[in-house]
């Protein structure tokens, strides 16, 4: 979590409040940069005549329309009130700058954002093209993908955003509880606040437990090698020993960037009273982010030798409300070790026995995602797929296609054409109504972003042959 400097006083008359008040500004104001300059209008102050002869003639009455009388704000235009600095408009409705924003945003937007202002040649379609079918729909298929790709890497940014960074010399450290916020297998966290002179991060203090193994270097150098990735618990650094008067633990600790919220086996333990298929739905979403993370090891060689509930860690996405789906965080790089050459699909025993241990013994398979999640288990044990033959699986099982199409003859391109348009529309009528898109899109948009005929197939074959 990134966020300026500690604040030590109330926010300022500058700060929005957009959920409290809207911003006005003054009409008067406004409408003297409206009225023409004249030569004739000089005069001194004070010097108020009677002598109606030499008054200018009045103004002749106007109709002012309000969407022309108010220009937007462009780059070079003052403020109309020069002691208050000029900000972004976020959203609520103000007079001097919603109404001509609204009418004018290409302005203040890259044409590349807003292509329905743009001439037809935007569309890279010619007169011929437009009475040929086949093209338009190979011009639409082509922006909607494009537009998915923008989608999701938004969301991408968004979610990952804000990464603290290794720790330097010059940061200061406070610790937030004396008791840990997270007790894992292995491990117990502890909430902190990394100071610089810029900005300040809560992070969390990875402390293992008394009587623990030693980690295998090989395992905490893989994970302090990796770029940021959504589903691996990313490290910044050391707490040095002697940083912190008082701590409950001794010696240097690492520091974590996300601060985790509970375990996998804390979060089953706590879910019993949803109802089936809330909870099928759940289980699928965590165990596609736990294929990914182990998608991701396997990529650089690297095998996971123990898959245990309670040291999987969940937390808050960023930016996303607190009773949406969890971010899975891998957190047990210290088991990590090379894997053994020629020997495909490693983690696939380990996955297979999580999936029927959260699925446990009193899921009722009446669901349809139920009942595939426990035919993917025995697919995992019996077949020993990849960690990315595993992901989409539960990628298909979430969000189709479903069993009906499995077969060699099956429309899989037209099926991923038309579910691509309905995510499409799905995205524009909640954003109309104000509702930011979460983890559960973001994941959706990676899938259809990715997906092809060939990838479905296989899918559909290792969940249903």
């Amino acid at each position: 979590m990134s966020s300026p400097e500690l604040p030590t006083e109330a926010p300022g008359p500058d700060v929005p409040r957009w959920a409290a008040q809207p911003t006005y500004s003054n009409l008067g104001e406004i409408r003297a940069h409206l009225l023409p300059a004249k030569a004739c209008r000089s005069r001194a102050s004070g010097s108020l005549s009677t002598d109606q002869e030499s008054s200018p003639p009045p103004l002749p009455k106007k109709t002012l329309a309000r969407t022309r009388s108010l220009p937007p704000r462009v780059a070079g235009t003052p403020s109309p009130n020069p002691g208050q600095p000029r900000r972004r408009f976020l959203g609520s409705l103000s007079v001097n700058e919603s109404w001509a924003g609204a009418h004018k945003a290409g302005l203040a937007c890259s044409p590349a954002n807003l292509p329905f202002e743009w001439p037809d040649a935007h569309l890279d379609l010619s007169l011929r093209d437009l009475s040929r079918l086949e093209a338009v729909d190979a011009a639409l298929e082509a922006r909607q993908l494009k537009g998915l790709h923008t989608m999701h890497a938004r969301l991408k940014a968004r979610l990952l955003g804000g990464h603290p960074g290794p720790c330097h010399p010059g940061h200061s450290f406070r610790l937030l509880d004396r008791s840990p916020c997270v007790e894992s297998g292995d491990t117990l966290y502890y909430r902190m606040v990394r100071v610089d002179e810029e900005a300040w991060h809560v992070l969390a203090a990875k402390v293992p437990k008394p009587g623990t193994k030693e980690p295998h270097p090989w395992g905490l150098e893989l994970q302090a090698s990796l770029p940021p990735h959504f589903n691996l618990q990313g490290l910044c650094g050391l707490v040095p020993e002697g940083a912190l008067p008082d701590t409950p633990w001794r010696g240097p600790v690492m520091l974590t960037a996300e601060v985790p919220e509970r375990t996998v086996a804390q979060w089953l333990a706590e879910v019993h009273a949803q109802r089936p298929s809330e909870l099928a739905w759940a289980i699928a979403l965590m165990l596609l982010q736990l294929s990914a993370a182990l998608e991701h090891l396997e990529d650089r060689g690297a095998v996971l030798t123990e898959l245990r509930p309670e040291n999987l860690l969940l937390a808050v996405p960023r930016g996303c409300p607190t009773h949406g789906p969890p971010r899975l965080l891998l957190a047990d790089s210290g088991h990590a070790r090379p894997q053994p050459p020629g020997l495909p699909g490693t983690h696939a025993l380990q996955l297979g026995r999580l999936l029927h241990e959260l699925l446990g013994p009193s899921m009722p398979v009446a669901t349809p995602l139920a009942l595939g999640l426990r035919h993917l288990a025995a697919q995992l044990l019996h077949l020993r797929p990849s960690a990315a033959q595993t992901r989409c699986a539960l990628q298909t099982l979430l969000w189709g296609p479903g069993p009906e199409l499995n077969s060699h003859t099956a429309p899989l391109g037209s099926w991923l054409r038309v579910r691509r348009t309905l995510l499409v529309l799905h995205l524009a009528e909640r954003a109309a109504g104000g509702e930011a898109p979460g983890l559960e899109d973001w994941l959706c948009c990676e899938y259809l972003t990715e997906a092809t005929e060939a990838s479905l197939g296989h899918a559909l074959a290792l969940l249903w042959h």
